[in-house]
């Protein structure tokens, strides 16, 4: 197993970014890999190209498009509003079914190809905003499937899965990367970077999280 190489899953949103500089601590190659899936947010794609080029990691770029056809919600269409709350029951119409199954199983392919057995995503179980693919099992039922299916080592790594935004603030404070999370990523589902605009529940959580990583760490 190639123990100096790892692919992560990259968006430019804060988790996916915190990911990205504790893989950079940890392996010695690290390659990027974001997708274009006509996201309501294309400006992530801008985000994460430039994090990439200022800080030295190769990047790439994969079209799955299809995935908007497929899976119409307020992330993939500009004429359906973005939940403002979590709904009671079901999942919010931000969740987008599929998204993590198709990227990490696609970025798989991509690592194989390159001799790479190490995928890095930033899904939490903790913070996971009722998406189901966001959980520890279905990460560990993947880890086997692609594993099975490809004939091949992967180990899918999740540093978040068991932090909430507050930690997650702190790990990107121990990584000595606090600025570049808080100004330079996008976690908006409206499109805007830093602290966003302070509406959807992408920003709300953040917002909290960061509060509340301010309350206790930067005192």
């Amino acid at each position: 197993m190639n123990k100096e190489k790892a692919v992560v899953v990259f968006s430019g949103g804060q988790d996916s970014t915190t990911c990205l500089f504790w893989a950079k601590k940890r392996f010695k190659e690290v390659i990027a890999v974001s997708f274009d899936y006509n996201q309501r947010h294309k400006l992530e794609l801008e985000c994460a190209k430039n994090i990439c080029n200022k800080y030295g990691v190769e990047h790439h770029i994969l079209d799955l498009t299809l995935l908007n056809q497929l899976a119409p919600n307020s992330l993939t269409r500009t004429d359906i509003d973005v939940d403002k709350d979590a709904p009671k029951d079901g999942v919010p119409n931000s969740f987008v079914d599929g998204r993590n199954l198709l990227f990490l199983s696609f970025v798989a392919v991509f690592a194989k190809q390159r001799g790479v057995n190490h995928i890095i995503t930033g899904v939490s179980q903790s913070d996971f905003s009722g998406y189901p693919d966001c959980r520890d099992v279905f990460i560990k039922s993947l880890n086997v499937t692609l594993n099975l299916a490809m004939d091949y080592e992967f180990v899918i790594h999740t540093p978040l899965m068991w932090i909430n935004k507050e930690e997650t603030w702190k790990m990107a404070y121990d990584l000595g990367v606090l600025d570049i999370i808080k100004n330079e990523t996008l976690t908006c589902y409206n499109g805007i970077i830093g602290d966003g605009c302070g509406e959807c529940p992408s920003c709300k959580l953040r917002m909290k999280g960061y509060l509340d990583f301010k309350e206790k760490y930067l005192k």
